[in-house]
Parts: structure tokens; sequence; C-alpha cells
């Protein structure tokens, strides 16, 4: 198996992009990172992730918009990249009722012009991030790569089903080996401000209420960071081929006659949004103020993934514990908010 080892990472002051680029960093490889500093969430939060990856001798930074196609198209003409990571995008269901613009220009054109960057210069392998909201109102459980995902809900979903339409159209026309990673609800230490577990922690900490949706009956697939960066790092080398048994009479949506591929990346292990507080507030030892509500539109009522694909693909399987990884974020968050225990 041939190692990547000039990586673009776009997001790379975002919560995924900062733990991946600092753990190829820590494998000796060459990260190129990209970032635009949205105001989407505190901008101080990505800045202070970006300070870490800095000192690396072999990280390179670049305040730039996935959006802007000119100055794109000179990054991938200057750096003669192995392998791109897309992990840039306007992310979040709930805000694209509220601004559908930002995910079609971050989302569906910034992505058009990274394909088109990786397909004028030779890059060996694109890499993306879904997410788990492609499945939409599939109730078929567990959610499975090989099911169709045609429905929905959010324009956020839309335009993560999207993105792997269009690595699919390159890797047809033009043998761009694309591979898609759907991720499952993921949490962790150095994470988003608009997550359940960062808002319920800042809430639960300084005595306010919060918004506990669909009564808490909510499950997800909580997936910790760290299970996340080593699946997309067992990804990156993993360089898709043609499925010689792919059939065009029954099409198979994970795979094709072209090098393109779709994986889930989840927990295999859905919880209830009620245990999840409950596992935040025996770490925090304080108790929550909930205020129940119904589901909000846009959410889904339950994530569920099946990993078997990816299992096969990397012989890995996330399997951190939500008690061990909320305690992680916990230490992190009064670390770095400077929060003692009471």
């Amino acid at each position: 198996m041939e190692k990547l080892n000039r990586i673009l990472i776009t997001g790379a002051a975002g919560f995924i992009g900062f733990h991946l680029s600092k753990r190829l960093l820590e494998q000796g490889r060459e990260v190129i990172g990209i970032d635009n500093f949205t105001d989407y969430y505190d901008p101080n939060l990505k800045e202070d992730r970006l300070a870490m990856l800095k000192p690396h001798r072999n990280f390179s930074f670049y305040k730039l918009d996935i959006s802007d196609r000119d100055n794109i198209q000179r990054l991938f003409a200057q750096q003669k990249l192995d392998c791109v990571v897309n992990l840039a995008a306007q992310a979040g269901v709930r805000y694209s009722l509220i601004n559908p613009q930002s995910y079609i220009d971050a989302n569906i054109v910034g992505f058009a012009n990274l394909l088109e960057g990786c397909r004028h210069t030779g890059v060996k392998h694109l890499v993306f991030a879904s997410s788990s909201s492609v499945y939409g109102i599939n109730t078929k459980m567990p959610f499975s790569v090989h099911h169709n995902v045609d429905h929905p809900i959010s324009l956020y979903a839309a335009t993560k089903k999207s993105n792997e339409l269009m690595a699919h159209t390159y890797s047809y026309l033009f043998s761009l080996p694309c591979t898609g990673l759907r991720f499952f609800t993921v949490y962790g230490p150095w994470g988003r401000p608009d997550m359940a577990l960062f808002l319920f922690t800042k809430a639960i900490l300084e005595g306010k209420p919060i918004s506990v949706f669909n009564d808490g009956k909510m499950r997800r697939d909580f997936t910790y960071i760290d299970d996340i960066v080593e699946g997309v790092v067992r990804i990156i080398d993993k360089i898709p081929e043609p499925d010689p048994e792919w059939n065009s009479d029954s099409p198979d949506p994970s795979s094709s006659k072209t090098p393109y591929k779709i994986f889930n990346i989840g927990n295999n292990q859905p919880l209830e949004l009620m245990y999840f507080i409950e596992t935040i507030e025996k770490h925090l030892g304080k108790k929550a103020i909930k205020n129940l509500m119904p589901l909000q539109a846009g959410d889904v009522p339950a994530t569920f993934a099946d990993i078997d694909d990816l299992s096969k693909a990397v012989g890995f399987k996330p399997g951190t514990s939500l008690d061990y990884g909320i305690e992680k974020f916990i230490e992190w968050y009064r670390d770095y908010y400077k929060i003692n225990k009471v």
C-alpha cells in the first residue's frame, strides 16, 4: 500500500481538521492546511487549535476559502499534493434553515473547486467528509452504505449527498480516486461550540436550562474524535479501485465500476440523548435544567452506523465508550476555560 505523504487538509483549524492534522504530523507526513476562519462559531477557538499545529516543521497554513476558485487553483498548482482531505464545510443541520446560501457556497461551489484542483494536478486520492445526515428519512437500521439515500431532510444533508454524486462523476470521467466518509455525531476535546456536548456542558455549569429535543428520546451514534481520526488516517492510504463485481442492473451506492467508495464511520452503538445528558451530569457533578422540546425541523430521531465495510477495508472499528469520551471532553473544557471543579 502506497503511503501518501503530502496531504492538503481543508478546514484544518476546525474540530476534525485540527485533530487529523495533528495525527498526520505525528506520523511524519507533510500537512498543508487551509481554513477560512468563518465566524459561524468563535474564531478564537480555531486560532488556538491552529497555534498547536504551527510549530510542526512539516505544517504549512494558508488562510483560504475553498469557494475562492482562483486562489484554490493557484494552491493546487503550487503544492503538488498526493492526497486531499476535505473537511471544510458549512456544518450544522439547524443553521441551514437560517442561512442556506452559505451551504451552497462552501459545500457545493467549494467542493467543485477542490474536484477541479484534484483533476488538473494528478492528486492520487480525494477523501471527503460526508455525513450521517444523508440517510434522511430512512428508518431501516443500522444505516448501511448499501442503502439508497435519496431523501434528505435538510439542505446540509442535501449538499453532502451532492458531494458524493459530484465525486462519483469525477471518478468516472477522470479516474479520480474518491472516498466519501459519512461521519456519525462526532464529539470530543476541542469540539465545536454549536454541538450538543459543548452547549450542554456550558449551560449546566452556568446553571442555565438546556434545550432537549424530541423529549430526550433522540438516539445518536456518538463517535469519539480519536475514532474518527483513526478511520480517516487508515482510509487515506486505501486508494479505492473499481469494484469488479459492481452491477449496473442493481447498482450498489457504496462503490462503482470507477475508483469510488463510501464508508460509514460511527460507533455502531446508538444511545439515547437522555443517557448522554446523564453522563455529562455525572462528570460535571451537577444536574441539568431540562427544557423538553419536540423534534426540530431537519433533525432525524435516530442514527445508527453499519460499519462492516469500514472494518473489512481497513481492519478498524470505533469503540471508545461515551463515558470515557465525555470525561475527556469535560477535562479539556475545564482546562481551556479555566473552570475549577467545585
